[in-house]
Formats: C-alpha cells, structure tokens, sequence
C-alpha cells in the first residue's frame, strides 16, 4: 500500500484539480466546435510508471521481508523517502514551501499515522505470511471501505457506489477462503483488512482536516510521521534484537532502495502530476489496475499460486471497485 495521501476516488481530495468542463456554447451558431483535447504520451508514460510501480509496491514488500524486519525496513524507507522528498521539495520551490501551521502539522501527522503505520505498516507485516498478490487484491477493496465512512459522515454516494461495495464485501468473502481454509495464515488476512480500513479512514480524515495546501508538503510531514512511528513500532517489537545487517540478503536490500525511490517518490511524483495533467477518471484507474499488476507480478516473480478464491475474488472486488470509481466519476 503505497499511494500517497488521497483518494482511490481522487475527486475528493483537498487538493485534487476540478474537473475541467467545455466552454458555454455561444450565442451564434456559426462558433466552430472546440475539439476534445488528445492525450499526450506523456500522460500515457505517467500513467504507466502509476500502473506498474504501484502495482509492483507488493511485490517489492515481500522481497523485503524476506531478510528483513516488518516495521523496522518500513520506517527506514518512509523516513528516506521523506526526506529525499523534503530535500526535492526545498529545491524546487523554495524552503518556504515547507513551512505549515500548527495545525496543518497536527492534520499531516495523524493522517500520516493512519495511512503509513496503520496501512502501509500492517500490510508490509502481513506480507511476511500471506502472498503479495492477496494483499494486493485485500487492499483493492479500499473504495468500498472510502464510501461507507463517507455515508457515516453524512454523504450520500450514488446507487452504483453501492452497489460497488455489495461486490467488493462479496469478493472479499470469497478472497478469505485461502485464510478460513488453512492455506494462508488467516491472521495475515485480517491484518490486510484493518489496515485498507485504517488506510480508509486517513483518506476520508485528510478531506476534511487543514492539511498542507501543497501536496508535496503534506506527504513530507506523513511520511515522516509515519515512518517514526514504524520504526519506534519496530523497536519495541523487539525486531532489533538478533537483527544482522550483513545477513541482509542483497534482494531486500535492492527492493527497499526500489520502494523508496520508486514506489514512494516516482510514482507519487508521477500521480500528483497527472492529477493536474490528466482528467481525473484516467487517473482514477489505478484503484483497479493496481491490483491486477501485482497479482500478475506475484505469480510472475514469486511463483505465488494463482487460487480460484485470488481469481475469482479479486476479479469481484476489481469489478466493485470499477464500478463505485465509474459512479463517482459520473456524479
């Protein structure tokens, strides 16, 4: 779980571009009609990094993991990557733009808390029992879980967004199978469904709390929070006694350089880029195209089994998530 702080309905974040509408028809007839706007390779190229290296975040996690501790590599790689964004930040428009109130710092850091510890931090621990594709496809359901709290504050989202999350509490039934069943340990399941609802809760808590205006700045000050809080996680677990840098595979270490460059700078970059450049419905296509990725890389890579409860559940969950992105996109 590796997006940065917004939606997998994108629309409804703070910082989210408005959708752009046509011009108003003018009064004369003989105005020529303005052509729709093609897009560019460069949407296509950003829209592929998204794709691909979100997609292949799960992969990289259980490579991870398989030397090296849960929380202590996850709190190294946001703190990294936090920095090495702050540094980017400072160069590119100045040490002001990192400057926020006290409160916008007490938002990004709950948020952070939520989205990176919670989120990201239980899926990179579950991932040490269950395959990478399953996390993916658990985690897939985060839109399901976005429009019921969203509903509990009040909203009202459409018919089709409900029914999107009929499917996806469907497809998660049959994608615990595996757990109920014995063939993955049923703990890591569960951990992967707290943490798309903790995950969930930070998305809906970033709408509606003063966060950073910048979106840069408010992922800085996230994940930093959220890699302290996994490392401090991490030591108090223990996961520091015994641990041996130089045991440290070479794979691992590749994979958590892959994730912090990759996964948490260049594809968020790449994201946030696109949320300017592109209409937002392309961009929202990553909630169910990630999933696919990683389930393909797992197998892949791996050799994880390709199930039919991680077929045909993943297939319902996608098909839910599909359908409450193209409801949102609509409304």
């Amino acid at each position: 779980m590796t997006s940065p702080a917004v939606d997998p309905a994108p629309e409804t974040h703070p910082d989210a571009p408005e959708p752009r509408t046509a011009p108003a028809a003018s009064s004369t007839d003989s105005a020529p009609a303005v052509p729709a706007r093609r897009i560019s390779g460069a949407v296509w190229a950003a829209l592929g990094i998204v794709y691909v290296v979100w997609g292949s975040t799960y992969l990289g996690i259980r490579i991870v993991v398989e030397t090296l501790p849960p929380f202590l590599s996850g709190g190294a790689r946001f703190i990294t990557a936090g920095l090495l964004l702050a540094a980017i930040v400072a160069w590119r428009q100045g040490p002001a733009a990192l400057k926020v109130t006290r409160r916008e710092l007490g938002s990004a850091v709950l948020v952070g808390l939520l989205l990176i510890l919670g989120g990201n931090g239980l899926v990179v621990l579950a991932e040490t029992s269950i395959p990478s594709g399953l996390a993916a496809l658990l985690v897939a359901a985060v839109p399901v879980w976005v429009v019921l709290l969203r509903a509990a504050f009040g909203e009202r989202p459409g018919l089709g967004a409900f029914g999107g999350v009929l499917l996806g509490f469907a497809g998660l039934g049959v994608l615990t199978v595996p757990g109920l069943s014995g063939e993955v340990k049923i703990g890591g399941v569960l951990l992967v469904v707290v943490a798309a609802l903790l995950w969930s809760v930070g998305t809906v808590s970033s709408a509606r709390l003063p966060m950073p205006a910048n979106p840069f700045t408010a992922s800085v000050y996230e994940m930093l929070a959220g890699g302290l809080g996994a490392l401090l996680l991490g030591l108090a677990r223990g996961e520091h006694h015994g641990l041996d840098l130089g045991a440290v595979s070479g794979r691992s270490w590749g994979a958590l350089a892959y994730l912090i460059v990759f996964g948490s700078i260049v594809a968020f970059t790449a994201y946030a880029w696109l949320l300017q450049s592109a209409p937002i419905s392309l961009a929202a296509t990553y909630a169910y195209v990630n999933p696919v990725v990683a389930v393909l890389l797992g197998a892949l890579v791996l050799n994880e089994a390709l199930t039919w409860p991680i077929l045909l559940g993943g297939a319902i969950v996608v098909g839910g998530v599909w359908l409450i992105v193209s409801t949102e996109r609509r409304g």
